[in-house]
């Protein structure tokens, strides 16, 4: 590898990835986040010790960015959902032997009163006919649209989408017309997630299992109080090498550069 000084991968694009790389500034530890578009690059602080790279890692293009790097240890802090880079990155680790560590969000359980139908993956929601002639709100991302365009004749879809040129071109694509969608960026608030969902009739709305940070919460609060069902799409099953919730925990990993030592074991799974 290169002269420069061992650097974490932090794997970003989440707001928990955000809070790692400040505590990694304030302790002076070099650390190079990856984040997919330019405007993520504002979630993370501008230091000597921090750098961000745009762009999308592939097997590829994944080994002259770890030696360019000088990469000594990775921390996974991508959004649930990102099975693609999360893979790629324990693959890696594993082949390179690296020290890799992912940090998850907490989940959310469902309370008791909640109007809430769980689905272990896409293709179980589009296989079964719970959203026959239902007024539905998507708030799973552009990406996602092109699944539902065969729903398009079955049921009234709306969705939600950030506010891009990508995301309302991939909608448009996926068949939503400019009325059926809204481009906000999170967090949205209870008052707003609440006008929206009458403003437009819902009465079915389906996310993904992301945690507090991913607003799940709050379609919780509002479903609950509205009594429109949510339906959540779990977390995709990855085996994860080493797992921790605790901040104090992934920040010791880094501190050692990946030299793996006593780290509260029984808080990392």
């Amino acid at each position: 590898m290169g002269e420069s000084a061992p650097r974490v991968w932090l794997i970003g694009g989440t707001g928990e990835s955000a809070e790692l790389a400040r505590s990694l500034v304030a302790l002076h530890l070099p650390c190079t986040v990856t984040v997919t578009t330019p405007s993520a690059r504002g979630l993370y602080p501008v230091a000597a010790t921090l750098r961000v790279w745009v762009g999308q890692l592939t097997a590829a293009t994944l080994p002259a960015f770890l030696q360019q790097e000088n990469v000594a240890a990775i921390l996974d802090a991508s959004h649930p959902f990102a099975v693609e880079i999360s893979g790629l990155a324990i693959a890696t680790a594993q082949t390179l032997q690296l020290p890799y560590l992912r940090f998850e969000r907490s989940e959310l359980q469902a309370a008791a009163a909640a109007p809430e139908v769980a689905f272990d993956s896409l293709d179980s929601l589009l296989n079964s006919a719970y959203l026959e002639g239902q007024r539905v709100l998507l708030t799973l991302g552009y990406r996602w649209l092109p699944a539902f365009q065969a729903w398009q004749t079955r049921s009234t879809l709306f969705a939600r989408i950030l506010p891009s040129v990508p995301a309302l071109n991939g909608a448009l694509a996926a068949g939503f017309t400019p009325d059926r969608l809204i481009a906000l960026r999170p967090p949205v608030s209870e008052a707003l997630e609440r006008a929206l969902w009458q403003q437009w009739q819902i009465t079915c709305v389906v996310t993904k299992a992301s945690g507090a940070a991913g607003g799940e919460a709050i379609k919780r609060q509002v479903a609950q109080s509205l009594g429109v069902p949510l339906v959540v799409l779990q977390r995709p099953p990855i085996s994860y090498p080493q797992q921790t919730q605790s901040l104090a925990i992934a920040l010791e990993f880094c501190r050692q550069l990946g030299v793996i030592a006593p780290l509260a074991s029984e808080q990392i799974r």
